[in-house]
């Protein structure tokens, strides 16, 4: 049941993924796009056709302009309810040395997506190190060097 769950929110938020890429998209190249269109489509006569595609059709109902299906009420409870589910399922499949791929990206794009802070940092500070483009830090105002060597 563990397992069902897991496989449940990823899918959930997998599709939050795809969604939102298809918004840039259709944003950027003026596609227009209509999310709740293309829900329904695809849960009426697609090879994708999955039962949570009704649930993505209504909340774009809901809210036509919703950037991220994660920012939608009833659908970032459902995850809230079952994401301890697919952290233990990624954890038990690493301990074990088993990949999961889909599920661990989908675990990943969840904490990028809710996380306040990314590491973005330690691209600048490799960037520094190899270029001395300077790097901001989160402690102090303003842009600062190393000279890593000396370190």
């Amino acid at each position: 049941m563990q397992l069902r769950k897991a496989f449940y929110v990823s899918m959930l938020i997998t599709y939050a993924q795809g969604f939102a890429i298809l918004k840039v998209a259709s944003d950027k190249y003026e596609y227009h796009l209509n999310p709740e269109t293309i829900a329904r489509i695809w849960r009426g006569g697609c090879i994708i056709r999955a039962a949570m595609l009704e649930d993505i059709m209504i909340a774009f109902q809901i809210k036509p302009d919703l950037s991220n299906l994660l920012l939608d009420d009833k659908l970032s409870q459902k995850i809230r309810e079952n994401q301890e589910n697919l952290r233990q399922i990624v954890c038990r499949a690493s301990e074990a040395a088993i990949p999961i791929p889909g599920l661990m990206a989908s675990l990943s794009y969840l904490d990028a997506f809710s996380s306040p802070w990314l590491p973005a940092n330690l691209i600048q500070a490799q960037r520094d190190y190899f270029g001395a483009h300077t790097y901001e830090r989160i402690d102090a105002k303003g842009t600062f060097h190393t000279d890593w060597q000396k370190k």
